[in-house]
């Protein structure tokens, strides 16, 4: 294909990819000249006749394989948010031929020997911080991948990844067909109560848009504990929503199920491979945590007090449903947990759910909270640009300016849930920056925010409005980002580091000024009374253990399927594996299911979470020390934004973020404050 849109830089405002002259079949030949170029480059590296330097190895690694980082990042984008039965099929194509040309490159001996001359005379190159850094990180690397095992080894090394990258394509494949299949059709208007009419309205033209015409479709999240639970006041139909949610994958035929469990047998052997005990030791190496002691540590620290909560809070929405009911042998199932945790709340705090989203309307929370909350901390300022085109009609895109009116980048914004998007909410770069290649980040936040009706607004609950801040906090990691190297940009942090920011940009949208601001009624533009506010917040605290529960028992699934050695994994049931793993961690409670179960656990199994869903909680450790000192002293606000930007944001990998956050805080992190938000001490 002579003309292919990924062939040249983007000459689009900071190289955002043409997306209205992309089409499906440009991406296969994109990738393969991407590929064959690269690899061309690499043997130019390795058959050159100088001496290995920084010029001419490392530099000139960061500077390769331009074509295929443009097609990458637009397709892997677009296989998640806007899938199609050919995109699925290049996917499935190209997923064991990427991860071959990853082997090739981090196992070509003659490119590690380079690296590795220069790693061992690091000290002897004049080299500054960032550049002894980046030396450090590609010899890591390498090593990590295997280029010190003998040719068998690497051989096997190779059929392992390949293997593995069909099986994660195939898991997320699967999960969004699943998800969507599992969609719950309603006959009755009677099976809708409880539902706001604006829900009704929207689940009649989800059904109408399914092909079920005079029913009513409530499609899936791919959480377990579906949202909608809390207003169906039909107890059948809220336990037929969660047996959809929680049976998804574990069919007859094996499916995810099947998958989960060779997924992690074909880790364990590739962490034996490389020298490891088992997956969860090889991935924590790298990470800020270590040592598996130290996650271990951590996760047993807040288990007892996590499931006391728990227990507390079953036992009082155990009494309200009987009470209610007038059974006194009445059970709290899954099904019945946020169904009346909701009538708790409204009854103890005055709050009702329903009465709380007409104060969220999307735009005014995107305008008025999650940007003018970024322009009050870092002074940058938004204008949106309908002149550019993003990958699908429902994206929009928005150019971002610094203080001293530069551009920053582009920020894209894909908001609602459609059945070509995998669920859940991400952040992802299509460009990221770098000095070294003159680039400037474009990013999207991807939301699975339930469309509404056409001509009428989007409502958002609370926990949209903290999904809305969070994954934009990931934005503002890459969109503030200050590296030389491609290799550090944004987000290009360990794991266990990069919810850190996200979760600690979550912290605006509770903070009167800004809440005052965006928290205004669809209708009549009032602001949300400051008494509902104050009870809002108050109820928001209710339900923590439920949350801190739900969430460890996800993060301890994860760490028993990556703890597993060796051949331990053959044969095994997921099913039976899953809950005796819940059971041995002390979190099997059955009304609290996992937030997420084995065969829709997308972050471990199609996601790059495998033995690190714990980081959620270890960079919250990091985050509640931080709200904790944006309270503290008598710096202004934007004094204080400006130190987190300059410290932390902008840094990306190029520090060792652990060293960064006790340059920053001045000591390191301390638990307390997280177990104090969490409701985790006496």
């Amino acid at each position: 294909m002579a003309s292919n849109p990924f062939f040249e830089r983007s000459a689009l405002p900071y190289e955002l990819p043409p997306f209205a002259e992309i089409e499906d079949e440009h991406y296969l030949p994109a990738f393969e000249r991407g590929m064959a170029e690269q690899l061309a480059e690499i043997a130019a590296i390795t058959g050159a006749a100088e001496a290995p330097s920084f010029t001419n190895t490392v530099e000139a690694l960061e500077r390769s394989g331009a074509v295929l980082r443009r097609v990458a990042r637009a397709f892997f984008n677009v296989a998640s948010s806007d899938s199609s039965a050919r995109i699925r099929e290049i996917e499935a194509e190209i997923s064991p031929r990427w991860a071959a040309h990853e082997d090739a490159i981090n196992l070509d001996g003659a490119l590690f020997e380079r690296v590795e001359a220069l790693y061992e005379r690091r000290g002897e190159l004049g080299l500054d911080a960032e550049q002894v850094r980046l030396v450090e990180q590609y010899r890591l690397q390498f090593v990590r991948a295997g280029a010190r095992l003998d040719a068998g080894e690497q051989a096997r090394l190779r059929e392992l990844n390949a293997e593995l990258a069909v099986a994660a394509t195939e898991f997320k494949q699967n999960n969004l067909a699943d998800t969507n299949a599992a969609t719950l059709i309603l006959d009755s208007e009677a099976e809708v109560a409880g539902l706001a009419s604006g829900a009704v309205t929207a689940a009649a033209e989800n059904a109408r848009t399914l092909g079920h015409e005079g029913a009513w479709a409530l499609s899936l999240q791919n959480v377990s504990n579906q949202p909608v639970l809390a207003q169906l006041a039909d107890r059948s139909v809220r336990e037929r929503m969660m047996t959809a949610s929680l049976e998804r994958g574990f069919d007859a035929a094996g499916g995810n199920a099947r998958l989960a469990v060779r997924m992690a047998e074909l880790r364990a052997e590739r962490a034996a491979l490389l020298g490891y005990p088992d997956h969860a030791a090889y991935t924590v190496e790298d990470q800020t945590a270590r040592t598996v002691t130290a996650v271990e540590e951590m996760l047993a620290q807040l288990v007892p007090p996590a499931v006391a909560n728990a227990e507390r809070e079953a036992a009082e929405l155990t009494a309200v449903l009987r009470a209610a009911t007038g059974d006194p042998d009445a059970e709290l199932r899954s099904w019945d947990w946020q169904f009346w945790s909701e009538k708790v709340r409204a009854e103890q705090f005055s709050v009702d759910a329903e009465e709380l989203r007409p104060y969220f309307e999307l735009e005014r929370v995107l305008r008025d909270g999650v940007f003018f909350a970024a322009g009050e901390v870092y002074g940058i300022t938004f204008e949106e640009r309908p002149d550019l085109t993003g990958y699908h009609p429902e994206v929009r895109v928005f150019e971002v300016f610094d203080r001293d009116g530069s551009g920053l980048g582009l920020f894209l914004g894909d908001f609602f849930a459609r059945p070509s998007k995998r669920g859940g909410a991400w952040n992802r770069s299509l460009v990221t920056q770098s000095e070294l290649l003159g680039t400037k980040p474009v990013v999207v936040n991807n939301l699975n925010i339930v469309k509404p009706p056409k001509a009428e607004p989007a409502l958002l609950t609370w926990e949209n409005v903290r999904t809305l801040f969070h994954e934009f906090g990931h934005a503002l990691h890459c969109l503030f980002s200050r590296v030389r190297y491609p290799f550090f940009s944004g987000t290009a942090v360990p794991r266990d580091f990069v919810e850190f920011p996200s979760q600690v940009n979550e912290m605006w949208m509770a903070r009167p000024e800004i809440l005052a601001n965006y928290a205004r009624h669809v209708e009549t533009g009032a602001p949300m009374p400051a008494a509902l506010a104050e009870r809002m917040l108050a109820a928001g605290r209710f339900g923590e253990g439920f949350r801190t529960v739900e969430y460890l028992a996800a993060a301890l699934l994860d760490w028993a399927w990556h703890r597993l050695p060796a051949g331990a994994a053959a044969g095994l049931d997921a099913a039976e594996f899953e809950a005796e793993a819940l059971r041995r961690a002390g979190v099997a409670l059955a009304a609290i299911p996992p937030r997420y179960r084995t065969a829709y656990f997308s972050h471990i199994f199609a996601g790059g979470y495998a033995a690190g869903y714990y980081s959620y909680i270890w960079s919250e450790v990091l985050d509640a020390d931080t709200v904790r000192w944006f309270d503290e002293g008598d710096a202004t606000l934007r004094e204080k934004g400006d130190a987190f930007r300059r410290e932390l944001l902008s840094r990306g990998g190029s520090v060792d973020p652990l060293a960064a956050f006790e340059a920053f805080r001045g000591r390191p992190p301390r638990i307390e404050p997280l177990l104090i938000r969490r409701g985790l001490t006496v």
